[in-house]
């Protein structure tokens, strides 16, 4: 596991019908425990925050994403990609192989806690968010833990199509009076605990839409309607540009924490 480090360099992907760009800033952290991959032969993107120091929070993200594209890839556990599978054929099982990579990814790492004796919750854990398009021109896969984002700009509007898994946002939902808890502390992640119960969905993709997958670094201090302000200027050729703002935007709004943010213009 400590081969596991930074995964993406920022540059352009192409994957399917999206154009893709990531970036991941230390912002301000000493290190930096975000990581992000784009897999253009799998048609997957996602963004996985570390917990629990360099030597843990590192580790932690960037295993459990190449976690996750080993067993989504036909690795351990994994049943085979196939690239030329077809819409008619292919849906029915993604949800549950989708589960399945996550929950695999999560029994590593918690393997990995459980033999350096950290099997109280207290070890090395990570976020996992994501999209994953397992049929050209079929639906989206959209699977989260923890509370990393995502999110849809369409028509105007900017959509969260992830629910935050942490106490603060779980107090909202209740409906609970003030002092609420902390914004930061998380119900669930991959790691900490030998089970995790996994958000996925189904969304369907249009023609114009901007997805941004990122890191609380990003959204913790940035109002969405910033951050959708962003978004509405994204164009196939200047996501580089825009992943720049919203890096700055962040540091702007008093971030203290690691940055991440990955872009998508899907052409249709």
């Amino acid at each position: 596991m400590a081969t596991w480090k930074q995964l993406s360099p920022s540059h352009y992907h192409t994957l399917g019908s999206a154009i893709a760009f990531g970036v991941t800033d230390v912002g301000g952290r000493a290190t930096n425990q975000d990581n992000f991959i784009v897999v253009p032969e799998l048609n997957l993107v996602a963004v996985a925050d570390g917990m629990g120091g360099h030597e843990g929070g590192e580790i932690a993200s960037a295993g459990a994403l190449e976690l996750l594209c080993s067993h989504l890839g036909g690795g351990p556990g994994g049943a085979p990609h196939d690239p030329d599978a077809t819409w008619a054929g292919a849906p029915g099982g993604s949800p549950a192989r989708l589960r399945n990579a996550i929950e695999y990814a999560n029994a590593q790492l918690y393997a990995a806690n459980a033999a350096r004796h950290h099997t109280d919750g207290m070890g090395m854990g990570t976020t996992l968010t994501g999209l994953w398009q397992p049929v050209p021109h079929g639906p989206l896969h959209v699977f989260h833990v923890g509370d990393s984002r995502l999110y849809c700009w369409r028509g105007g509007t900017l959509h969260q199509l992830t629910r935050d898994q942490t106490l603060y946002q779980q107090a909202v939902d209740l409906g609970a009076p003030p002092p609420l808890p902390p914004r930061n502390l998380l119900l669930q992640a991959l790691g900490p605990s030998p089970a995790l119960q996994p958000d996925v969905a189904t969304w369907l993709p249009a023609a114009g839409d901007v997805y941004l997958l990122c890191s609380d670094g990003l959204h913790g201090e940035s109002a969405p309607g910033a951050i959708g302000a962003v978004l509405a200027q994204a164009r196939p050729d200047n996501l580089d540009t825009c992943c720049a703002e919203l890096v700055s935007m962040a540091k702007r709004d008093g971030s203290r924490d690691n940055i991440t943010a990955v872009l998508l213009h899907y052409r249709g």
